[in-house]
């Protein structure tokens, strides 16, 4: 039967159904490793990162200007604003000898903007622009890891300025304290002297890969609107910091070796080269970020980016379990939870958790807070658990036309009103705050 399944099917099936026996452990561990790789490469395939990296690039012609705006205000408030310039013409230098033309022209756009004739109506759609951009690029680390619920209006303007403010005062500081640890008199003399001179060297070749490695880890650890594990975020900024790095160095060698592209294009090839490098580094961006979320859920390596379909047994345990973490916490009189921080403890996707959560909302078994908070609905000795299940089950086919009747064989009627009856026996009488009160966790 193999025979008949198509290739990737075949690699799939190799690949995330581990074959028996003692004789497939040593491959156990390079099975698992290979699928990360497949899994991304799959989800490229499809497009939907693409697109979303195209959209960035749209998003980044609109926007650097008020976001570097806003940088240059702030450094500049500190006295590090010299170092804006360098930053930026290390991020396009992979866009040819035009990259420091190009990081010019930006700073003299800059310059303008600080020139006193934005008035107080201009700095405020400088300031969400700024806003705006950072919001989408949140969109896509949210799509990313699944997540369909954004950040309030409060905490998305209060975390994005103290994003855009914090952000590059560190690269700044961090960039000046490099600049000073290698002008020091103890970095003079290790210089030269071997072979504290080679260890030298090799430290000042692999900062700015660290430094990239940080940055990247930093909003995979911050930007997506659930709890990300520091080490997911890392693993993804590791990958994401070195592919981006990698892809600088290629891409700066095929522009010097394709002579042929500047004299077709003229003038107008530095703005194509710049629009090319740009969406190059936002699909590397995206896909740590796709790498971060797949290093905390595992599990959803073989589904990927395909839409996220459960099974009516776990539709019904989603949603008992949150029926009773909702009610434990509305019992103790404790904070409610936030559909985010049960996604988070359920350890799965909001949008996969949506579904269960939208039809208990709509059958009046929870309901939302004044502060996005999830609420039971009505008194916990008026939930009962027969309700929960008919819910989720009643509308575990809603997108599609749902068929309740056929021309069913008898004897298997008999059975499943038999196996119905036993349910409800189970079941009868019994109510949220008996299911809460059931166990002594909190």
């Amino acid at each position: 039967m193999d025979l008949e399944l198509h290739p990737l099917a075949r690699l799939e099936r190799w690949l995330f159904e581990s074959p028996p026996g003692p004789a497939s452990q040593p491959l156990a561990g390079l099975v698992t490793a290979l699928r990360f790789p497949y899994a991304l490469l799959r989800d490229l395939w499809r497009g939907e990162l693409n697109l979303r990296a195209m959209g960035l690039v749209y998003t980044t012609l609109l926007s650097i200007v008020p976001l570097l705006a806003l940088a240059f205000a702030v450094l500049k408030a500190f006295g590090l604003h010299r170092e804006l310039q360098p930053l930026l013409k290390d991020a396009l230098a992979p866009a040819g000898p035009g990259a420091e033309a190009t990081s010019s022209q930006v700073i003299a756009f800059v310059d303008n903007v600080h020139s006193g004739v934005l008035g107080g109506i201009g700095l405020a759609l400088l300031v969400y622009t700024a806003i705006t951009a950072v919001q989408k690029v949140e969109a896509s680390f949210n799509f990313a890891w699944h997540v369909t619920e954004s950040r309030s209006l409060l905490r998305r303007i209060g975390e994005y300025l103290a994003m855009l403010t914090f952000g590059p005062v560190f690269l700044a500081v961090v960039m000046a304290l490099f600049a000073a640890a290698a002008d020091t008199r103890l970095a003079h003399w290790l210089g030269g002297h071997a072979p504290f001179d080679l260890l030298l060297s090799g430290a000042g070749a692999l900062a700015p890969y660290l430094l990239v490695i940080v940055v990247f880890s930093a909003l995979y650890y911050w930007v997506p609107n659930t709890r990300v594990r520091p080490l997911a975020a890392l693993a993804g900024g590791a990958a994401g910091g070195l592919l981006w790095s990698g892809a600088g160095l290629l891409f700066a060698e095929l522009l010097f070796a394709s002579a042929r592209m500047v004299a077709i294009y003229a003038g107008f090839a530095l703005f194509l080269v710049t629009l090319v490098w740009i969406y190059v580094s936002w699909v590397t961006l995206l896909v740590g970020a796709q790498l971060s979320f797949y290093v905390q859920n595992p599990r959803y390596l073989r589904v990927g980016r395909a839409p996220l379909s459960l099974t009516t047994q776990l539709r019904e345990r989603l949603a008992l379990s949150v029926m009773v973490l909702v009610g434990r916490a509305f019992r103790d009189g404790r904070p409610g939870w936030s559909e985010r921080a049960l996604a988070d403890r359920l350890e799965i996707p909001g949008a996969a958790l949506t579904e269960v959560m939208d039809p208990l909302e709509r059958r009046g078994l929870l309901m939302a807070g004044k502060q996005g908070q999830v609420l039971p609905g009505r008194a916990l000795d008026r939930i009962y658990i027969r309700e929960v299940i008919a819910a989720v089950r009643e509308e575990a086919g809603s997108e599609t036309a749902v068929v309740a009747e056929a021309r069913t064989d008898p004897v298997a009627d008999r059975l499943a009103a038999a196996m119905e009856a036993a349910l409800e026996g189970q079941l009868a009488g019994l109510n949220l705050r008996s299911l809460v009160e059931s166990s002594g966790e909190s």
